[in-house]
C-alpha cells in the first residue's frame, strides 16, 4: 500500500481545476487499496466531499507568495512522509521533498511570453529543473511530451504520455443541475431559464478558455466580423453574435482593440467565468464552438464541446489535430479568412454539421477519465514501488 500526496490547491482553476477534480474522483473510483493525502485550501473542502476513507484532506492556507510556495510549501509537504508527492501543474516548488511526479499541460508560459533576458532564463531555469527532478513527467498529449524533450531536453523515458479527458458531464446532454431526473420539458425549460438570465435570444459563436495571447482571440474577433458580413441577409444568422466565457476583456488590451476595429462592440460580449452549468448549457446552445488558438497542451474545450453535441472549428496546429482527429472543422489559426470560412461552412452546411456532432461525440468519448486514473495509478506504482 503506497502513500500518495497530491497537491489539490488548484482545483477552482479553469483548466487545471478540471484535471485536478476530475482525477481525483476517478482515482476514488478505481483506486481501493492505496491512501491518499489532499493538500487543499479550507475552502476547498466542499469541493472534496464524498471521497472514501482512504482519501484524507490536509488544509494548507499560507500566504500566497513565492517564499512560501517554495519553502514553506515543501516542508508542509514533508511531515507526510509519502512514497509519491505529486505536482499537477507545470512548475513544482524548489526543495520539493522526493519521489514526486508531475503533470505538465502545456509549455504555454515558455514559447509565449514576453520576457526576456535574466527574467527569462530564470523561468525557463526553474521550469526544467522542476522537471529534471521529478520521478516521471506525464504529458497531457503526443505534442506536448514532444514539447518537452525537445525544448527543455528532459530525457525522453522520464516523460509518459497520460491523455486527459473531458468532464463525464458534458455527456449528459441536455441534463441541468436541478433537473436531471425531470424529464426533457424540464430540461428544456432550465435552458431557455439560463438563456433569458444572460438576454440571449439569438444564435452564437462560443469561445470558452483563458484569453492569452496564444488563444488567438484577435483573429476570432476578425474572423467573426466577416461572417457576420457574409451572412448579414441569411434567414438564420443574420443575427449572429459571439460569446466569450473566460477573462474579462478590460484585462486584454489587444482584443479590446479588434473589437472597436472589427466594429462589433454590440454583437461581441465577454461573459467573465460562469459556474459549470451554466457553461455546460452554453456549449450545448451555442451554433458553433470556435478556438482558433495558435498553441495547446492538449485541447480540452473542443472536446467538451463535442461531448455535448456541438460542432467545432478549431486550429490545424500543435496538439489539437490530435485531439480533436477528424470530427472538426480545421482552420489556419493565422488566417482571418480561412477561419471565417470554416466558421462559415459549418454554419450553413447541414450535412457537415450533422457529420460534425456524430463524429464529435464520438471523438470525445475516445477520452475517459476511468484510462487516465488507471494509467496515472500505474506510474505512483512504479514511482512509489522503487522507492
Amino acid at each position: 500500500m503506497l502513500k500518495i500526496v497530491i497537491d489539490a490547491r488548484r482545483i477552482r482553476d479553469f483548466g487545471i481545476g478540471t484535471y485536478i477534480r476530475n482525477l481525483i474522483q476517478s482515482l476514488a473510483k478505481v483506486d481501493q487499496r492505496n491512501r491518499y493525502v489532499l493538500v487543499a485550501s479550507a475552502a476547498d473542502g466542499p469541493l472534496l466531499a464524498g471521497l472514501p476513507a482512504q482519501f484524507e484532506i490536509a488544509t494548507y492556507n499560507p500566504a500566497d507568495d513565492r517564499a512560501a510556495g517554495n519553502i514553506a510549501f515543501p516542508l508542509f509537504l514533508r511531515r507526510f512522509s509519502a512514497d509519491v508527492y505529486h505536482i499537477p501543474l507545470n512548475r513544482p516548488p524548489f526543495f520539493m521533498p522526493k519521489p514526486y511526479v508531475v503533470t505538465i499541460h502545456d509549455m504555454g508560459s515558455l514559447l509565449f511570453t514576453e520576457e526576456v533576458g535574466i527574467r527569462m532564463n530564470f523561468r525557463r531555469y526553474r521550469f526544467r529543473r522542476g522537471l529534471l527532478n521529478a520521478a516521471k513527467v506525464m504529458a497531457v498529449s503526443a505534442a506536448t511530451r514532444r514539447d518537452v524533450v525537445q525544448t527543455l531536453g528532459i530525457p525522453a523515458d522520464r516523460v509518459r504520455l497520460v491523455y486527459s479527458a473531458p468532464a463525464p458531464e458534458f455527456f449528459r446532454h441536455g441534463h441541468a443541475a436541478d433537473a436531471r431526473a425531470a424529464g426533457p420539458e424540464t430540461e428544456e425549460r432550465e435552458r431557455r431559464r439560463i438563456m433569458e438570465r444572460y438576454q440571449i435570444q439569438y444564435p452564437f459563436l462560443l469561445y470558452a478558455g483563458n484569453i492569452r495571447p496564444q488563444k488567438n482571440i484577435p483573429r476570432l474577433v476578425e474572423a467573426f466580423a466577416v461572417v457576420r458580413n457574409e451572412l448579414a441577409s441569411h434567414p438564420l444568422y443574420a443575427d449572429l453574435r459571439l460569446i466569450i466565457i473566460g477573462d474579462q476583456i478590460a484585462r486584454n488590451p489587444a482584443v479590446r482593440r479588434a473589437v472597436i476595429h472589427s466594429r462589433v462592440e454590440n454583437c461581441a460580449r465577454f461573459l467573465g467565468f460562469v459556474p459549470f452549468d451554466t457553461l455546460r448549457i452554453f456549449y450545448e446552445c451555442a451554433a458553433a464552438f470556435v478556438f482558433p488558438s495558435l498553441y495547446e497542451g492538449f485541447g480540452l474545450p473542443p472536446l467538451e464541446a463535442m461531448a455535448s453535441g456541438t460542432p467545432v472549428v478549431t486550429s490545424n496546429v500543435s496538439s489539437l489535430p490530435e485531439a480533436v482527429g477528424d470530427a472538426a472543422m480545421l482552420v489556419n489559426p493565422e488566417n482571418v479568412f480561412d477561419i471565417a470560412r470554416g466558421i462559415r461552412d459549418v454554419l450553413v452546411d447541414n450535412a457537415l454539421r450533422e457529420h460534425l456532432v456524430t463524429r464529435g461525440k464520438e471523438q470525445a468519448a475516445r477520452f475517459s477519465w476511468q484510462r487516465t486514473a488507471c494509467e496515472v495509478l500505474e506510474i505512483y506504482e512504479e514511482v512509489g514501488g522503487k522507492r
